[in-house]
């Protein structure tokens, strides 16, 4: 394994694209039993090189019922974003992850994680990549229907970031019915 993050950590196949250059920034440790797949970090994660170390990882621990020292504990909890580096900025937020991060390096990281009995999935890059066909239309749809896949030992998630205050208003039941499911798996696993 760290040979592997040593490797992720000098990757440059994407630096043309970078508006920061690159500094790819992931966690993960073979006996890690839950991993997080996120999308990727924004300016303040890029500075520090802390994965979710912003505003949306602050919320994120609060979802997962976790505190910081169990969230950066990379022996319970493997951080993959499905870009590793800071992608630049669009027109209403940061742009997508990076396409070529994920097949370049998600294989080999989760056959370095042997242990892995729950997959968060931030998002819909994520959710699309590994749902595949499964995915429903929409984030709110994959997210609604999260029981189907959790013989895969999937569970989807909305971003948590502040951006998302209205999504997360208008979805109450994320709050009633996701979250405490959420909480339960990730506490039988710290």
């Amino acid at each position: 394994m760290d040979g592997l993050l040593h490797d992720i950590k000098q990757c440059t196949i994407c630096k043309s694209h970078l508006p920061l250059g690159p500094r790819p920034v992931v966690t993960a440790h073979p006996d890690a039993r839950i991993v997080i797949i996120g999308q990727a970090p924004g300016t303040k994660v890029h500075k520090t090189g802390i994965p979710w170390d912003d505003p949306s990882g602050r919320q994120l621990r609060k979802w997962l019922g976790v505190t910081d020292e169990q969230f950066y504990d990379e022996t319970k909890i493997a951080l993959i974003p499905m870009g590793f580096c800071y992608p630049g900025k669009g027109k209403t937020g940061d742009l997508p992850p990076r396409p070529e991060c994920a097949p370049q390096w998600h294989e080999l990281l989760l056959k370095a994680l042997p242990n892995i009995e729950l997959t968060v999935l931030i998002g819909m890059y994520s959710q699309k990549y590994y749902l595949k066909k499964g995915a429903k239309k929409t984030l709110t749809e994959t997210v609604a229907n999260y029981a189907e896949y959790s013989s895969q030992k999937y569970l989807p998630l909305p971003h948590p970031s502040p951006r998302n205050r209205f999504w997360l208003t208008k979805n109450s039941w994320f709050d009633t019915d996701v979250l405490p499911v959420l909480r339960e798996r990730v506490k039988a696993l710290i």
